[in-house]
């Protein structure tokens, strides 16, 4: 295992939201390494919880995160004008909420947060 400290963000593909989740994963965490698993709309997905194969694949990456890089906590991510994903703010925020309890139900001993990019590509922890 790597000396480095991971950390795990199941994060939108859009190629907006990559960078200033990195950043704010690295600098709230004092990790070295964000792994990052991208789908569209993760939140949504995990929310809904009914997709059992893309369920099982997102767990898997997770799986390997925490225990192949001993990430030390996971972040999932919504975000503004997700094309994935296009509802508002309130019903993504929701889905946020919804999102961590899937997460949390995998069963991994690591803290699960919720985190929110705005119009302006800047991010909020929100859960």
């Amino acid at each position: 295992m790597s000396t480095k400290k991971f950390v795990t963000a199941i994060n939108c593909m859009d190629g907006r939201v990559q960078l200033p989740v990195i950043e704010w994963m690295k600098k709230h965490t004092n990790a070295d390494f964000v792994d990052m698993i991208t789908e569209p709309g993760p939140n949504k997905i995990l929310a809904e919880n009914n997709d059992s194969h893309l369920l099982q694949s997102l767990k898997k990456r997770v799986e390997i995160s925490v225990t192949k890089h001993a990430s030390s906590q996971i972040a999932v991510v919504g975000h503004f004008d997700c094309a994935g994903n296009p509802l508002n703010k309130t019903i993504q925020l929701q889905q946020l909420k919804e999102a961590i309890l899937t997460i949390q139900a995998w069963g991994f001993q690591v803290p699960v947060i919720g985190l929110w990019i705005d119009d302006q590509w800047t991010v909020h922890q929100v859960f």
